[in-house]
């Protein structure tokens, strides 16, 4: 296969809206969004007021992606408490809005915590909610240091098992900015793999029924100059047998105790075409991705997601399509058609070849190798 655009023109790398931000307007504290179901024609953001607003942004998937979800919660939980709504029940709403991704429900926890610490030492209502705030831009401020140190030591790991550089990846969903406080997991792997010039090509798999790939992953890879190629999910398998993948890097909503990787449905085949092709299948996510209390894979609640998404190609709300109006679905299957959308699968421990995470890399990976990385983290954050 020939690979004559390996190599894009180099240039300075643009400046981009932050994927969520806290401002202060004069008349109250909002959270603001860029508005991922926009892209990428548009770059809008969006305000929002309240929690009900934000629960709906990320049921809606304007704001996605499980680091971000945790920011997103935490900014949220601080929202309630600057605008002095009841914070357990904004906690509660937020921390129940997508059930899979487990850094939602992690900010939401940090940042109530927070705010009751506070209050529990007498704070008044708005210095308990000043400590919210505070804590919220901690954990804003960590997530863009872990995704720092998750690219530089997911390049080590490609390196060692790859040497020689030029890399040909194959990612899946979006893992950049747009999920994250900083560059993103697997995608900021690829992306100091091209600043350091060991990039020959990112294979980025559309990724439906919301084509988080083709909309999401490959907007950042056009803005950074990433050579990258765009392909339909179930063309992955011929990439594999023309020997055209190194590896295949993607991120995870949650990993189980055992190991087990829940992360956008069609991660699973893709792990299983990597152990047939002896091809590494590397997972990048922050340690705040592993949740310890879920034993296994079977014991992950897996979002269903409406039908629609499927049965209809929908459009982006800035976009009229004929007779249906701006966001308005087109069908593409006959009226009534049932149609089965989980927005994750689950891949096994013994399919992945490694999980890269900010406190270091687990391989083979095993649940004792999973409980001695959280552990290994727990002490390097209370040091």
């Amino acid at each position: 296969m020939a690979d004559q655009y390996a190599q894009m023109p180099s240039r300075p790398e643009p400046s981009a809206l932050p994927s969520l931000r806290w401002a202060e307007p004069p008349e109250g504290p909002v959270v603001v969004l860029l508005d991922q179901t926009r892209l990428p024609a548009e770059e809008v953001e969006l305000v929002c007021t309240d929690v009900p607003a934000l629960v709906r942004a990320i049921q809606t998937l304007a704001v996605r992606g499980a680091p971000l979800l945790g920011i997103a919660g935490a900014y949220g939980v601080a929202l309630a408490a600057a605008r002095g709504y009841d914070v357990e029940e904004a906690a509660e709403n937020l921390a129940g809005a997508r059930p899979t991704a487990v850094n939602l429900g992690y900010g939401v926890r940090r940042v109530a915590g927070a705010y009751r610490a506070a209050e529990a030492k007498g704070a008044d209502r708005e210095a308990a909610a000043e400590a919210a705030l505070a804590e919220a831009r901690a954990l804003h401020r960590e997530d863009a240091e872990a995704s720092a140190r998750m690219a530089r030591q997911g390049l080590a790991l490609l390196d060692e098992l790859l040497p020689g550089g030029g890399h040909r990846i194959l990612t899946h969903c979006n893992t950049g900015a747009l999920v994250s406080g900083g560059e993103g997991t697997a995608f900021a792997v690829a992306l100091e793999a091209h600043r350091a010039g060991r990039l020959r090509r990112l294979w980025v798999d559309e990724t439906r029924p919301l084509l988080q790939g083709s909309r999401l992953t490959a907007y950042e890879a056009a803005r950074h100059g990433l050579a990258y190629t765009l392909l339909t999910d179930n063309a992955a398998g011929s990439l594999f047998a023309a020997g055209e993948v190194d590896a295949v890097l993607i991120g995870a909503d949650r990993i189980a105790a055992d190991g087990s990787v829940a992360n956008k449905v069609g991660s699973y085949p893709l792990a299983v075409l990597a152990k047939y092709h002896h091809v590494p299948f590397i997972v990048v996510a922050p340690v705040t991705t592993i949740d310890l209390d879920t034993p296994d894979g079977a014991s992950i609640e897996v979002e269903q997601r409406s039908g629609q998404e499927v049965t209809e190609l929908t459009a982006p709300p800035q976009v009229a399509v004929a007779g249906l109006g701006q966001g308005g679905g087109l069908p593409v299957a006959p009226l009534g058609t049932q149609a089965y959308n989980p927005a994750f699968d689950v891949t096994p421990p013994e399919l992945v070849t490694a999980i890269v995470t900010e406190a270091g890399a687990v391989s083979p990976v095993t649940g004792g190798g999973i409980a001695e990385l959280c552990a290994r983290s727990r002490q390097v954050t209370i040091s």
